[in-house]
Formats: C-alpha cells, structure tokens, sequence
C-alpha cells in the first residue's frame, strides 16, 4: 500500500488518453484488479491532477492533441512533486525511436498498442513494486541521517566532556583491556605519556596494585553495564600509590563494545581521613575505657542497687560502650596493620592446629548460636605469622556464625595447592549481593546497614582481614549466591619444607 492510496485499493493510477475507449478498457481492467483509477483525455488535464493529488502510477498515452505524452511527461518531471511518479507510456507506436525518446524523457516503461492485459497488469505491478522500494528506501534514509545526525552530535558532545573532564577518563577494550584513548587529566595522574599508553593494558604498565580487583569489576559489568565508586589503588610511573574510586560502564563505538573508565582520585581525601580517624580513635579510647568501668562498677552495686529498669538501661549502656571499644580497637588495630606498626611475625605453623585452635576459640559461640562447626583440614606448615591469622579466621568464622540460622553448618576446611594453602570458610547464610562483594572488604561497609546494631559488627572485621593476609603475601576473596551462602577464600603461603616435600612426591 502507497500513503497516497486509501486502505480499500492497492494504488492510486492516473490514467491520460485521449481515447475514451482505451480509457474506458484501462480504467475497467484496473479496477477490477483492486486500483484506484483516475482517467482524463488531455494532457494539461493530467497535469493539474497529478499536481494537486500526486498518483502513485501514471500510464500516459503518446500521441495526444495539444500536448503530446513526451511533452507531459517532461512538464511531470519538472516538478519536484511529481517528478518521481513512475510514468509507462502506451503507444500505437513501435519504432524504437520512440521508445528512445520515452525513455529520455523521463519513463520507466513503454507498452505497446494493441495491449495485453496480462502484460499491463505485469509491468504496472513490476513499477509499483519498484517505485514502493524506493520510498521504503528514502524513508529509511532519511531515518539514517536523522540517526548519525544524532549520534554525530552525541560523539561531539561525549568528545568535549572526555577532553575536558577535570577526572581522569580512561576507554579500554573489552577482551584485553588495551587503552584506546585517555584524557589529559588521566595522564597528568599516571605520570605516563600519551604513546606510553595508548595499545597497552594497565596490566602491561603494573597499574593496579591489586588486579583482581579490577578483574571482579569486569565480571560485574559483564552482566551488569556499570559500576560505580569500586575503591582501589594504582600505582603510577614514577611508583606512587594512589588510592582511587572506579567507576566503568559499557560505552558503544561504532558497533563494538568498550569500557568507560572513570577515576576520582581520594588520594588526599583518604589520608585525611585516615589521620582523623586515628586521631580520634586514641583520643576516645581512654574515656571509653573510664566510662566501661564507672558502669561495670555500678553493676556490682557497690555504689547502691537499682530497680529492674535501672539495671535494664545500664546493661545497655555496657553493651553500647563495648561496641565503641570494639570499633576503636578496630580502628587502631587496622592502622597499625597498614602503618607498618605491627610487623608481622612469621614461622612455620601446622595448618592443622591452627584451624582447630580457631575452632576451639568459637565453639562457644557456635553452641549459642545453635550452628555446628566442621573442620575438614590437611596436614601441611605455613609460613604465617599464627596470631594474626588465627585472628583472622576467628574473624571469618564469626561473621560466619553471625550469618547462619541456628542448626545450620559452618565449615572450615584447608587444600593445597603448592605453593600455597587455600583456606575455606563456608556457610549458608543470607549471602552476598554481587554489587557488594568487593566492598565488604572496605573499611565500614556492610551489606546491610543495620547489621552493626543487629549482630554487633563494626564494618572493620574484613578490611583487618584483608590486611593481614595481604601482610603475608597471600589473598583473600569471596564468593557468593545471594539467599544461599557465602565461601571466604584466604590464600597463604606454604613453608619452604612443605613445598619442598610436595615438589618430591
């Protein structure tokens, strides 16, 4: 169907002969076929009709007084309105001459009298189908244009942000994670020059200080298209570590898929943060510790006794001040950690003992808690220091613990795979939402806000975690299926005589 063309007919045919008879014949035989017909015997006529109400066809006859075919057609093609109209000539004449001359003039067919119907209807078909392509095509080009318009205008836009953003902005491939442009601002942060970069990967140039952390946010963008504030650390050119907040997102360049990479760089925002925090972690510690003992005191009742509600709100306030000291002793636990200020110990342990001295140090709270802890470890000697990785399982197991609904399992089980032991943490708990995975490793984050009142958490247990794993070269990640449970993963590293004993078996 032509938009000129009413629902009830196929298309819209004028039909210019100065015969009525041929007139009568086309315009029956048309139709009977389902068109529209319009049929005039002059050519000016014809011409006043195609103007005012362009058809979708026009057969035109040659020889016609005051105006020939040839001269219509002419005047038809001059017109920007009806000059793409498809014109077939019928004609008595059969020189090819005449046919030439139909053709230069601007039609797209020429059919010779006496007619044949069958031929008629074929090539009225054939110029109608033609002529419903072209205007398909013209459509969607103009839809085209409209839409490289748009996106000309959009890359235009995205061009003058990229250059002119006062944040780093890095776009990387997919697959390789190679460099394929980056702004002024993100060299001025990495110390690289522009050629230094561009077709390399951050890999390549040692970027990141912790690369699985930017492999965990691909693996989330694969599935879904953005993530944002991902805090982690690069090192640039010259050495520095600089603490930054990733944000990537899917971006589409000419049909291919690429990584936008934006960097906020809270180099300065974190030290800041961090000397505050230690500051006045020391400076609360001390009247913590005085207020913890001036209510411990009135509970003996020592100083008088009190009425139930009395002793309802001071074991509050005891339970409220023991969480501040917890909080303080984690603040200035992970500072020293980080700092330097604890160095670790290490020697060689059995990995055995450790995990079952874990256990023993938890049992009491698993039997609270009704949850039943499985310990499923191999005889092998790490090279740790044991007081702060038995910190750290402790740690796991009772965020573990915390997490599981009573007569449910937490397992903790040890694997080699030389040269390092992988211990394993497992429960079936709530899980972890993917958005949250790598964050629960940052100081005070939680995966869900209320837990710090609900399970008496201070949102620093992980990040101590991660620090002192880090401190023995070693790694430690998660993995999990939301509604389902959680596995903590803690890499450390074997003593020389274990991998020495495994390398000969």
């Amino acid at each position: 169907m032509f938009e000129s063309a009413t629902n009830k007919f196929k298309a819209d045919i004028l039909v210019i002969d100065d015969t009525p008879e041929n007139l009568a014949l086309l315009s029956q035989i048309l139709k009977d076929k389902g068109y529209k017909v319009r049929s005039v015997t002059k050519g000016s006529t014809g011409l006043r009709g195609a103007k005012a109400a362009p058809p979708d066809l026009i057969l035109l006859d040659v020889k016609m007084p005051e105006m020939d075919g040839y001269q219509v057609c002419q005047h038809l093609k001059a017109e920007p309105s009806t000059k793409d109209i498809p014109v077939i000539f019928i004609s008595a004449l059969g020189d090819v001459l005449d046919k030439v001359k139909a053709f230069k003039v601007g039609g797209v067919d020429y059919i010779t009298k006496p007619l044949q119907v069958e031929e008629v209807l074929a090539r009225i078909e054939t110029h109608l189908t033609i002529r419903r392509l072209q205007l398909q095509l013209q459509t969607r080009n103009k839809q085209l244009q409209q839409e490289i318009a748009e996106r000309t205008a959009a890359e235009e836009k995205f061009a003058k942000v990229f250059r002119a953003s006062p944040n780093p902005i890095a776009i990387t491939t997919f697959a390789e994670s190679n460099f394929i442009d980056i702004n002024h601002r993100f060299l001025e942060m990495s110390g690289y020059s522009r050629g230094e970069v561009m077709g390399k990967s951050a890999h390549s140039l040692n970027l990141w200080v912790d690369p699985e952390i930017y492999n965990s946010a691909i693996k989330i963008l694969s599935t879904n298209n953005s993530l944002h504030n991902q805090e982690c650390q690069i090192r640039t050119k010259k050495g520095e570590i600089k603490t930054i907040l990733l944000s990537v997102e899917t971006i589409e360049l000419d049909g291919i898929n690429y990584i936008l990479n934006i960097i906020n760089d809270i180099t300065e925002r974190k030290h800041l943060e961090d000397e505050f925090i230690s500051l006045v972690s020391h400076e609360l510690r001390t009247p913590m510790s005085s207020i913890i003992g001036a209510l411990d005191l009135l509970k003996t009742h020592h100083l008088g006794t009190f009425t139930e509600k009395g002793e309802q709100v001071i074991n509050i306030a005891i339970n409220n001040t023991e969480r501040l000291i917890r909080l303080v002793n984690d603040i200035l636990d992970l500072e020293r950690i980080k700092s330097g200020k604890i160095t670790m110990q290490p020697a060689n342990y059995n990995a055995d003992e450790l995990l079952n001295q874990a256990k023993q140090a938890m049992q009491s709270m698993a039997d609270k808690a009704q949850i039943n802890l499985n310990v499923e470890s191999v005889s092998a000697e790490i090279f740790v220091d044991s007081d702060r990785i038995l910190q750290t399982l402790t740690n796991l197991l009772s965020n573990a613990i915390k997490f599981s609904e009573p007569g449910k399992t937490v397992w903790l089980r040890s694997k080699v795979y030389s040269p390092y032991l992988q211990i394993e943490v497992q429960d079936r708990g709530r899980g972890i939402p993917p958005d949250k995975l790598q964050l629960i490793f940052e100081r005070f984050q939680q995966v869900d806000a209320s837990d710090s009142r609900s399970k008496g958490g201070t949102g620093l247990g992980l990040p101590i975690c991660r620090s002192i794993v880090e401190q023995h070269n070693g790694r430690i990640w998660v993995e999990s299926t939301f509604g389902k449970g959680s596995t903590f993963y803690v890499l450390l590293p074997l003593s020389d005589k274990t991998i020495a004993i495994l390398n000969h078996q």
